[in-house]
């Protein structure tokens, strides 16, 4: 009669048999010294290949569970050594077990941060889009010490020349200064809001962090 093998995720049928036989030891339904079944008849009664069953009883012949003996079918050996190999298979289950959770909640992240990357695709996209429409929507940048032009003023610097953009407006310290002109002057952490056509943040960054 076929034997039917609960599905373990990640271990190998071979190591299921294997475990099964072991359980039987342990419970009793064998003991030390009974010979259970040929080999042969082991794939068949498992549903498995030869190679299969001959690995699940290379196994537990290893841990010194059973003897396979030729012509003479396995074995019983030991009920301790069946306990030692049933606390390592234990422990392989929970090791496949977290295994399957971290690649399960990884996948679940990398779907997610896909997922964000979409929508943050499309944010852009709609304001953008927004921009091009309202083109008196400000562009920001912030004030580093990063800028050779920290401390100077829009006007002896030629930003509006250098950029085609027009500082409308500066936050400093929560404070909007608007309508700022051409005296105003960068100061650390500031920011800036200018106009432009959709080129001059790229030309406004490039003029004011020119190293970067």
């Amino acid at each position: 009669m076929k034997k039917e093998l609960k599905n373990e995720v990640g271990i190998p049928k071979y190591q299921q048999i294997a475990a099964d036989i072991a359980y039987k030891i342990v419970d009793g339904t064998y003991t030390e010294g009974m010979k259970v079944y040929a080999r042969s008849s082991i794939g068949s009664r498992y549903g498995v290949s030869s190679e299969t069953a001959r690995r699940a009883m290379c196994v537990l012949s290893d841990w010194d569970v059973v003897e396979v003996a030729k012509n003479s079918g396995v074995v019983i050996k030991s009920e301790d050594n069946a306990k030692n190999f049933l606390q390592q298979h234990t422990h392989m289950q929970s090791i496949q077990g977290l295994k399957r959770n971290i690649l399960e909640n990884v996948e679940k992240q990398q779907k997610a941060t896909k997922e964000l990357y979409g929508y943050l695709d499309e944010v852009i996209k709609k304001i953008d889009n927004y921009r091009s429409i309202n083109p008196f929507i400000p562009y920001e940048l912030v004030i580093t010490d990063k800028t050779p032009y920290l401390n100077k003023t829009v006007g002896s610097i030629n930003f509006w020349q250098e950029t085609f953009a027009t500082v409308i407006a500066i936050r400093r310290n929560g404070t909007l200064i608007m309508s700022p002109g051409p005296e105003a002057v960068f100061r650390l952490n500031d920011i800036v809001y200018y106009t432009g056509d959709e080129d001059c943040p790229d030309r406004v960054r490039g003029f004011m962090y020119p190293n970067k």
